[in-house]
């Protein structure tokens, strides 16, 4: 499904100079040096997360079938030098697509004091959003874009990459969604014209796995190939991150790899021996063995044969049917467990292969070898269902460390005040001796001012711990 969203159809692709000069205000923004595609990979699921979800807090959301994408909320100043609003989609080849002026508005929050739930002629600047846009199916019949988002590189003008995910998580939710929505209520009819409605990934705890595949996935109005976990306590990465992972059922494990034609089988008759260009050519699956860290910029190399890819009749006529070029191009694949052999993924809607048009390389030899162990591995629902018992017990014991460990830490707080404010009472009764009853009242009067100003220091400080204690918020209310 997520194959059959053109980022074309949305937005003008931008070219040189133009692009660059994109990538480049991009990568000031996220204080990077590399203009390459900025966006985090998950590693596959192997059956030694499951520990690794026993031991730190992930968040678990299902896994869309769609397209991959971040979404740059920016600014251009025309002619008059006034602020207009852009946006950019930018896909995993780094290419960044122009969403028409005015087709898509997203709003910031109203200016502190304002009791408004946004601010309806504000919009972000220097915002970068990460999240995937799919196809859905709505109940009234027909279908919708969505974006869905799951995570936040940076928000207006600050970058939050250095951030944890739930502290992210909450600002995305926040600064961003509930806005958005709150103006959505608000103006349906604008809304319905936008090119696309963003929205906010659900999150939940990772031991929730039965909860998701036998009541959240089958309800879902769109594509989806299994779960992803996102550890709470890590940064933002980009390239591959080890503390995303991606888990797939086995049959939706895949490898998209760089389809390379091959020889034509043969014809012989009495004019001679030719090829036959209607039968199906020796079709080679080959990985990228280049440079891991440049994959997604066009410069990666060293691409090398890993298997052969095998079609049935119907299969390579449908290849045929497309009319399109063939070699060099991104093919999603699975390995048949009966077999062993490669076989192309097939799109549900018209039974074509699926081309990951949106992919500039093939999956990387680190890549492919992950998704092989997680196929060896073969982690099934069964498993992380039977898992969610010790996933939970693990979760519930370091939430109470830490309960446990906030609590002593506010005692600690509260007897380094009381021995402070002691410190400073008893410099004061000492001065104020021989003064007679006047001294005593002096001394009353000061040590409330102590405990006045003692008051107010601890609002500073639980202001200030306000301030920095954006966790997630899922009421969202």
């Amino acid at each position: 499904m997520g194959s059959s969203v053109n980022l074309s159809d949305i937005g003008t692709r931008l070219q040189n100079p133009d692009l660059k000069w994109q990538q480049e205000q991009v990568a000031d923004l996220l204080h990077r040096q590399s203009l390459a595609f900025p966006g985090a990979q998950p590693v596959s699921f192997s059956r030694h997360h499951i520990h690794e979800l026993q031991q730190r807090d992930y968040f678990m959301c299902e896994k869309t079938d769609g397209i991959r994408c971040l979404l740059y909320l920016t600014q251009f100043v025309n002619e008059d030098g006034q602020r207009v609003e852009v946006q950019f989609l930018i896909d995993r080849k780094n290419d960044y697509y122009y969403i028409p002026r005015d087709a898509l508005h997203i709003p910031t929050p109203p200016p502190e004091g304002v009791k408004e739930d946004f601010d309806v002629a504000n919009f972000h600047l220097g915002t970068l959003l990460d999240g995937e846009l799919v196809l859905q199916r709505l109940k009234e019949g027909g279908q919708r874009l969505a974006y869905l988002m799951f995570d936040i590189l940076a928000l207006d003008g600050e970058s939050v990459m250095n951030k944890p995910f739930d502290r992210r998580l909450a600002r995305l939710q926040q600064q961003v969604a509930r806005p958005y929505r709150k103006f959505t209520d608000r103006y349906p009819e604008d809304a319905k014209t936008f090119p696309f409605q963003p929205e906010l990934k659900a999150m939940e705890l990772p031991y929730g796995t039965e909860m998701m595949f036998k009541d959240r996935i089958p309800n879902l109005p769109h594509g989806n190939d299994g779960l992803i976990f996102t550890c709470v306590g890590t940064e933002y990465v980009s390239g591959t991150d080890q503390h995303i992972l991606k888990w797939k059922p086995p049959h939706e494990n895949t490898i998209d790899f760089r389809l390379v034609l091959g020889d034509f089988p043969m014809l012989e008759d009495e004019d001679g021996t030719y090829p036959d260009w209607d039968a199906c050519p020796d079709l080679e699956l080959h990985v990228n063995h280049g440079d891991s860290r440049s994959a997604g910029s066009g410069t990666a190399g060293g691409y090398h044969r890993f298997a052969n890819l095998t079609l049935t009749p119907p299969e390579w006529t449908a290849f045929k049917s497309l009319q399109q070029p063939l070699d060099g191009r991104i093919i999603e694949c699975y390995r048949d467990p009966a077999t062993g052999h490669w076989r192309p993924k097939i799109e549900d809607r018209d039974g074509t292969p699926r081309f990951r048009d949106d992919k500039t390389d093939a999956n990387h030899i680190s890549t492919v070898n992950s998704v092989l162990q997680s196929i060896e591995d073969a982690v099934g629902e069964g498993d992380l269902i039977e898992a969610a018992g010790r996933i939970k017990k693990g979760y519930k014991r370091r939430q109470a460390e830490k309960v446990e460990g906030d609590r002593r830490a506010a005692e600690e707080e509260r007897k380094r005040r009381r021995e402070g404010q002691m410190g400073q009472g008893q410099g004061q009764g000492q001065g104020l001796q021989g003064r007679g009853q006047g001294g005593g009242v002096q001394q009353q009067q000061g040590n409330g001012q102590v405990r006045r100003e003692e008051s107010l220091q601890a609002k500073v400080v639980v202001g200030q711990e306000e301030e920095d204690d954006d966790g997630p918020r899922y009421d969202d209310e």
